[in-house]
C-alpha cells in the first residue's frame, strides 16, 4: 500500500470506499481559516478531502498562536491562507488546495464562482460579510451551506450542539443575523446547519465588555473576544463532520 492510501486507511475503513471517493471528488471552500475554519480545513484534507479552497484576508498575529492551525512563531506575518497551505500539504502532498488571500464582501461575491463548489464553510466573523454570504449560497441550487456562529468566550466543548439556523438558541451572533435578515426583508431561501454553543460567557480578563452579558452582538468588539481552541477546534471539527456525514448519507446534491 502507498503512503497516500495508507493515510487513508483509517477513514476509508470506517467510511467504506464510495464515501471515500466522493470526498476526493468533492470541492470544498473555507471562508475565515481562524481558529474554527483552520481545523475544519485540517479535518477534511486529513480524512480525505483534496479539492479545498481557503479564503482569509488576514495575516498570523501573535494572539492567534492559541487556537489557530497555522499559527505558530515560525508563521507569524504570513498570510494565514499561504500558512494553512503550506501545512496541509505536508498532511497531503497531492491535495489540490487553492489559497485565496482576501475577505469575502458582497462586492467580490462574484469572484468565488460558488456554484462550482458542493460546499461552503462559513467561519467569517463579520456580521454584514456572514449575512450576504448565507443568502448567496442558499440562492444557489446545488451548494450546501455550513455555517458557524459565535465560538468566543465559551469555555465548554460540551455545549457545542448543531441545529438548523432558525432554531438555534442562546447565541447572540445569531439572533444578530436574524434580526438583520429580518430588517431587510431578505431571507435564505433554504434551511441549512449552524455549529452554535448556548453557553452564555465573558471576558474575565478584562473590564467593560458588554457583547455576551447583554445577549447582543457588536462586531466592533468581536476582534478582541477572549476564545480557547478546546472551543473554537470543537467547532471546526462539527463544521468539517457536517460535510462527512453528509456525504456519507447522500453526497453533494
Amino acid at each position: 500500500m502507498s503512503s497516500e492510501a495508507e493515510y487513508r486507511s483509517r477513514s476509508r475503513l470506517l467510511l467504506g470506499d464510495e464515501v471515500m471517493n466522493r470526498l476526493a471528488s468533492a470541492r470544498v471552500i473555507v471562508f475565515g481559516v481562524g481558529g474554527v475554519g483552520s481545523w475544519a480545513a485540517e479535518a477534511l484534507v486529513r480524512t480525505g478531502l483534496v479539492h479545498l479552497t481557503i479564503v482569509d484576508s488576514d495575516e498570523v498575529a501573535p494572539s492567534n498562536i492559541n487556537r489557530q492551525l497555522p499559527a505558530t512563531v515560525e508563521t507569524l506575518g504570513e498570510p494565514k491562507v499561504k500558512a494553512l497551505r503550506d501545512h496541509l500539504l505536508t498532511v497531503n502532498p497531492g491535495a489540490d488546495i487553492v489559497a485565496l488571500e482576501k475577505a469575502y464582501t458582497a462586492e467580490n461575491a462574484a469572484e468565488f464562482e460558488l456554484e462550482k463548489y458542493d460546499y461552503v464553510i462559513d467561519a467569517i466573523d463579520s456580521l454584514s460579510c456572514k449575512a450576504h454570504l448565507i443568502l448567496h449560497v442558499t440562492s444557489l441550487k446545488r451548494v450546501k451551506l455550513f455555517s458557524s456562529m459565535g465560538a468566543a468566550t465559551r469555555i465548554d466543548p460540551t455545549a457545542v450542539k448543531v441545529a438548523e439556523f432558525w432554531k438555534v438558541q442562546g447565541c447572540p451572533l445569531a439572533r444578530a443575523l436574524r434580526n438583520k435578515f429580518r430588517r431587510s426583508g431578505m431571507k435564505p431561501r433554504h434551511a441549512f446547519k449552524c455549529v452554535f454553543s448556548e453557553e452564555q460567557g465573558c471576558n474575565r480578563g478584562a473590564e467593560g465588555f458588554e457583547a455576551t452579558a447583554t445577549g447582543t452582538w457588536d462586531a466592533s468588539k468581536a476582534a478582541i473576544n477572549g476564545s480557547l481552541i478546546t472551543v473554537t477546534g470543537t467547532f471546526g471539527f462539527t463544521l468539517a463532520s457536517l460535510v462527512i456525514r453528509d456525504l456519507l448519507d447522500s453526497g453533494p446534491a
